[in-house]
């Protein structure tokens, strides 16, 4: 048996709990929207969904975006749905993994954990 034991500040104790949450994050929302150091201009990026069920988006890897996200950084970050106009909803989100991707030449994928506010 696999056994979790928290997800911010839930308990989880079935691994098909947590991977539900994952696909609902990305099945609700299409995009991303983000500053960096609360600087203009704000960055919007399509999400995207592994293998793992994380969410991503795809970055260029010699953009100022990707040298400026980190491994570790955490931003807030506003998510809107595909037929959204307007605001979305704002999470705390944490830069899990930047992967070079193979398929995408100069892209790589930079995975994102959503932390509940």
């Amino acid at each position: 048996m696999f056994e979790l034991v928290s997800i911010g500040n839930q308990s989880v104790t079935n691994f098909d709990d947590c991977r539900s949450e994952a696909i609902t994050i990305s099945d609700e929302y299409y995009s991303v929207q983000f500053f960096l150091n609360g600087r203009v201009p704000a960055y919007l990026y399509k999400l995207r969904n592994n293998s793992s069920s994380r969410p991503y988006i795809l970055v260029k890897q010699d953009s100022s975006v990707f040298k400026e996200l980190n491994v570790g950084d955490m931003l807030d970050m506003e998510y809107k749905q595909a037929d959204s106009v307007g605001n979305g909803k704002t999470f705390k989100t944490l830069i899990t993994s930047k992967i070079l991707h193979n398929r995408y030449t100069g892209h790589s994928i930079v995975e994102l954990s959503i932390i509940k506010n």
